[in-house]
């Protein structure tokens, strides 16, 4: 039997999978779940040994004790992870510090700035392909540079999460050129290379890892990754990607006008199209094999919010789940369900970690509008939701603004299990959604692995590894009920961004006298 694996490190949780290749039969998986640091309000990091490396060896350990797995059998190795992420390595492959993380690190806003005004919009426009954002991976290295210049004289590499796995198994720096389109403006859309001129002001063009495609075999399992993982010394490893790409590989993602919905810790969008778009408030983008193309976009927090929520505000709930009850996102979803549409009133501006895309502003900040001492706990978790599609909504306006007006919406990832959102964003979107079952990014990153050795030939094989999804349909009288709270939701950022710079101000003036 010829199997695949695959595996990939979220932010919160890791898993794996080991597929049949020939059906695509998931035959063995499993999951870790771990945390994030907070070591300062904005920053956000991971500890690259204890968490993506121990994670991956521990995966592997579990995946290879299936009675059905042999490590004989694995014929590739697949791997993705958050992106992008910011680690410095030595020369003796240690890390220097403590990964930075994709968007929802917010640190760099100096950086952000600084960059822009140098190398200018029409530049960033026509070499990079959006403007710089807390996504952008170029500004935290300059920043990691400017604050940590001892560490930064150390650095021999600076690698991705998912550069640092494949570095941990075949000694190769590699990335992928989907996922270092991110560390814009760093690479170069039009040539398809990292860029001297964006680098002079950054860093050391050396320290980039080498540039392959997704698929491509760039290395073996090492004899001592081997004895780390139980592998097999010498199984073919692909170059990887980023979580969401191979996210969207497992939902079906593949041709133009596909537009993924990952409904994640964040809210990541991939649309599939025919050719490289450019300009906009969106981030365009290779994809993951030569002559593919996406426009991509990303919220700050979607998940991560209603694990908040969950988290303050649910301790009932999360301890009848702990003593063997009903999981606490179930119960939380029932209790959504009791507030009609609109949430009697409420409007969230669900911004609580600043703002990615469309409107790429750090400084953002939540907003619960509309609260009274009549409001319950019901109606304020279903606004949370309801806040969330209205970003979803907004992310979709600008694609079309772009000119990639998605011709089907494909729902995939960890909330997809609460049907009370799905419809919630079907109803706000006014359009039906295709709902694919969480089979993760790790299903694939082990798809991915089967063409880097030939076991298929066109990313539009995957489809034949799914099985049907199933619809989520608007229902017309909600639609234009959430139309006119949408509007309410567009007008409040406008109005009250300065208010809140302002009080990020105040939050940092505080901060630095305490």
């Amino acid at each position: 039997m010829d199997l695949l694996l695959g595996i990939d490190i979220g932010t919160y949780e890791s898993k794996g999978v080991v597929v049949e290749a020939a059906s695509g039969r998931i035959v063995s998986q499993a999951a870790r779940e771990h945390s994030v640091a907070i070591p300062r309000p904005g920053w956000v990091e991971h500890d690259a040994e204890s968490i993506w490396w121990s994670d991956f060896v521990a995966l592997c350990r579990q995946l290879l004790s299936h009675p059905e797995v042999s490590a004989e059998n694995i014929r590739a190795v697949g791997v993705s992870a958050i992106a992008p992420t910011m680690l410095a390595i030595d020369r003796t492959g240690r890390p220097l510090r403590p990964a930075i993380l994709y968007g929802i690190d917010t640190r760099t806003v100096q950086e952000i700035e600084d960059l822009t005004h140098v190398l200018g919009h029409e530049w960033l426009m026509e070499h990079a392909g959006s403007a710089l954002s807390t996504q952008s991976a170029g500004p935290k290295i300059l920043w990691f540079r400017r604050h940590e210049p001892e560490l930064y004289r150390q650095t021999w590499k600076i690698l991705t999460a998912s550069s640092y796995l494949v570095f941990r198994l075949t000694g190769r720096v590699v990335i992928d050129h989907y996922t270092a389109v991110a560390f814009a403006p760093l690479y170069d859309l039009p040539t398809q290379s990292w860029s001297e001129t964006s680098a002079a002001l950054i860093c050391d063009l050396d320290m980039l890892p080498d540039l392959h495609w997704t698929t491509e075999v760039v290395g073996e399992v090492t004899a001592g990754a081997a004895q780390e993982t139980g592998l097999r010394p010498g199984t073919p490893v692909i170059t990887g990607t980023a979580d969401a790409a191979a996210e969207a590989i497992a939902a079906g993602v593949t041709r133009p006008g596909d537009c993924m919905i990952m409904y994640g810790t964040t809210v990541f969008f991939i649309t599939i199209c025919n050719y490289l778009l450019r300009g906009g408030m969106l981030w365009p983008t290779v994809f993951l094999v030569p002559g593919t193309y996406a426009l991509t976009a990303g919220m700050a927090t979607a998940g991560a919010i209603i694990r908040w929520f969950r988290d303050q505000f649910a301790p009932l709930e999360l301890r009848i789940e702990m003593e063997g009850g009903p999981p606490a996102y179930e119960v939380l979803a029932h209790l959504a369900a009791e507030s009609p549409p609109g949430s009697r009133g409420l409007v969230v501006l669900p911004y609580f970690s600043g703002e990615r895309t469309p409107i790429h502003d750090p400084h953002a900040r939540g907003l619960i509008l509309g609260l009274t001492i009549s409001h319950h706990r019901s109606d304020i978790y279903r606004a949370l939701l309801e806040g969330i599609a209205y970003g979803i909504r907004h992310n979709i306006e600008a694609m079309i603004e772009m000119g990639a007006e998605p011709s089907r919406l494909i729902a995939i990832g960890g909330g997809t299990k609460n049907p009370v959102w799905l419809q919630i964003v079907s109803d706000v979107l006014g359009r039906p959604q295709e709902v694919r079952s969480s089979l993760g990014a790790a299903y694939g990153d082990a798809f991915l692995a089967g063409m880097g050795i030939g076991y298929f030939q066109s990313l539009t094989d995957v489809l034949n590894w799914l099985g049907p999804a199933f619809q989520v349909e608007p229902i017309p009288a909600h639609v234009r009920y959430y139309d006119s709270y949408y509007e309410i939701y567009r007008e409040l950022y406008p109005r009250l961004r300065d208010l809140m710079r302002k009080l990020v101000d105040l939050e940092t003036f505080v901060g630095g006298h305490s």
